[in-house]
């Protein structure tokens, strides 16, 4: 098996349970692990034989740019998307960061991860 990271992908987003957030929005990083086999890409140098990252990106954009409550419905959404978008994706680690929540204090980010493998049919 072999990964491809998406790293520190930088969104800004209206996600959060709060009015304010909804409405003055704030910044996310993304950060995700596509596990598959992934070996016949390593030989053809063909794009067909993986996955495409700048597609991969586009997925996770689309559904950051969907407002919603919780960071916990936005990794779903997210992961959902990605195994549709692709069946050499056979696990998923994901983790949504969102930075200088408003909680009162100084807080550089709170954040949501998922860990999930593809369900056989």
């Amino acid at each position: 098996m072999s990964k491809i990271l998406l790293e520190g992908l930088d969104f800004f987003s209206y996600h959060g349970c709060f009015k304010e957030e909804q409405q003055i929005g704030t910044h996310f990083l993304v950060d995700v692990e596509l596990i598959g086999d992934f070996s016949i890409a390593e030989k053809s140098d063909d794009l067909q034989d993986t996955v495409n990252y700048q597609a991969a990106y586009c997925v996770i954009k689309n559904e950051m740019a969907k407002s919603s409550k919780l960071i916990e419905n936005v990794a779903r959404r997210i992961v959902d998307r990605l195994f549709l978008f692709s069946d050499q994706i056979q696990e998923i680690n994901l983790k949504i960061s969102k930075l200088n929540p408003p909680l009162g204090g100084k807080i550089a980010s709170v954040a949501y991860c998922v860990s999930e493998k593809r369900k056989l049919p």
